[in-house]
Order: C-alpha cells, then sequence, then structure tokens
C-alpha cells in the first residue's frame, strides 16, 4: 500500500515501495510503501512492533530488504552511514548516541568528523545550537545535561550537515509539554525551509501539530494513511491501538 506525497518539482526526497523484511519466520515489513517530498512532515506511527523502527533501518540500510526499494530524491538509497550523508540524509536515534564525555559542540561537529573541519563548519555547528537554545552550553560536557537537552544536542547533530531528509525516531519521547512545543517549532522550521521530515511517534499531540500525512502500520502493515485528522477518524487506527473491531460500538 503506497501514500504519496505532493512532488510536482521532481521525485519524492524519499520513496519506499513494496518494502518487505523478514527475520527468519517473521515478515517484519509486509509490502509497505509510501513516500515524502521535501518541505513535508510525515508521521510513522502504529503500536508498539508495528514495524516502525524497522522502516528507519530499512531506509538507513541497516537491515536486508526481500523485496522492495528505497530511494532517495529519485535515486536507490546509499547503502552506508557516509553515503547517506552525501545524499542529504540525517537520523536521531531512540538512545541519542551521544558522547557523554565530549562537549555540546564537540558531540554537534561528529557528523563533519570525516572531512577537514573548517571555520564554515564550526560556524554551522555554533549557528545551530544558537537555534536550539544550546549556545550558552556548547563548551559543556554532554553528560553534565539533563535529558531535555540532550535530546536537542541529538537534534542539533542531525541538524548541522543541513539535511534534505531528516529521519526522527521518537523526538518527544520523555519531553514535558514545554520542550514539545519547542521541538514541534523546531520541526516546522525545518520543513518550512524545504526539508522532508519522517518521524516516528507515539505523542499523538505532537503528531497531529506537525504532521502534514500519517501512515499508520499495525503488525508491519499499512493500514491507513491520510491527514492527522483523517486517520484519527479510521475504524482500522481504533481497532489496532484499542482492540475494537471496526464497526464495532464502543460502550
Amino acid at each position: 500500500m503506497t501514500t504519496t506525497g505532493s512532488t510536482a518539482d521532481g521525485p519524492p526526497r524519499l520513496e519506499v515501495a513494496g518494502l518487505t523484511v523478514t527475520f527468519g519466520g517473521l515478515t517484519a515489513l509486509d509490502d509497505v510503501g509510501f513516500t515524502v517530498a521535501d518541505g513535508e512532515t510525515v508521521a510513522l506511527i502504529g503500536p508498539n512492533g508495528a514495524g516502525k523502527t524497522t522502516v528507519f533501518n530499512a531506509v538507513c540500510g541497516l537491515v536486508r530488504t526481500r523485496r522492495g526499494e528505497v530511494r532517495v530524491g529519485g535515486e536507490p538509497a546509499p547503502p552506508s552511514a557516509t553515503g547517506l550523508l552525501r545524499a542529504g540524509v540525517s537520523r536521531t536515534l531512540q538512545g541519542l548516541g551521544l558522547f557523554d564525555r565530549l562537549t555540546v559542540l564537540e558531540n554537534v561537529l561528529v557528523p563533519l568528523s570525516g572531512t577537514r573541519l573548517t571555520g564554515d563548519h564550526l560556524a554551522a555547528a555554533h549557528e545551530v545550537l544558537a537555534a536550539l537554545g544550546l549556545g550558552a552550553v556548547a563548551a559543556v560536557r554532554a553528560g553534565a545535561l539533563p535529558y531535555p537537552e540532550r535530546k536537542r544536542v541529538a537534534l542539533a547533530r542531525a541538524l548541522v550537515t543541513r539535511p534534505r531528509l531528516l529521519l526522527l525516531d521518537e523526538p518527544a519521547g520523555g519531553l514535558g509539554a514545554a520542550d514539545i512545543d519547542q521541538l514541534a517549532r523546531t520541526v516546522r522550521t525545518v520543513a518550512d525551509g524545504g526539508c522532508a521530515v519522517l518521524l516516528v511517534e507515539h505523542h499523538v499531540d505532537f503528531v497531529t501539530d506537525v504532521a502534514d500525512r500519517v501512515v499508520v502500520l499495525d503488525l508491519g502493515r499499512v493500514i491507513a494513511c491520510g491527514t492527522p485528522g483523517e486517520v484519527r477518524r479510521d475504524p482500522a487506527v481504533e481497532e489496532a491501538y484499542l482492540g475494537v473491531p471496526a464497526g464495532e460500538v464502543r460502550p
């Protein structure tokens, strides 16, 4: 099942088509398809075990696909982290993946460590830190920061490469209301700048706030897609989340 975003000026930034992934006898993804256009935010949601993170791993070449394809900007997705960065793809992780003993600035510069660091790189890092309200802690070790600020450092590290496709894995997880509001403003700003955003998230209000379209997975298959409002009214989504068979009236 495929969902399609607006691609008037060329191919979508991300195209996932017929994606099937198996682990032994378990089918983790079954014929999954969707697109994300430049400047569009698409949320990938579903119950635990639905296959959301497997989609991210397949896009990043971390799992072997049985069938289907992933294309970035109309070309096959590069199989390596370095190739993905060159293709303009950046990703955050659920576990943050920060280096606690390095400073905030040093953590943000990590994606650029494969090249000779220049004044432009440093300027870009300071710019993104300032935009996320982290300028004052640039010289602080990442491990000394509270969790919400560590989440912002991880986001800054993903943004410093100026990606054209940003993958956000549960970006609102563990955050309070004020931090989620700030995150939503950042995501909207990134998308308004032309970046395609694909996010996995359980926080429904955050998804409703930032997503142009929502793709719902259950047991590895796409069961619904559309605007946040359309998806919330879909009986198949209610069944997947609440265990209420489609068409049955809840008391």
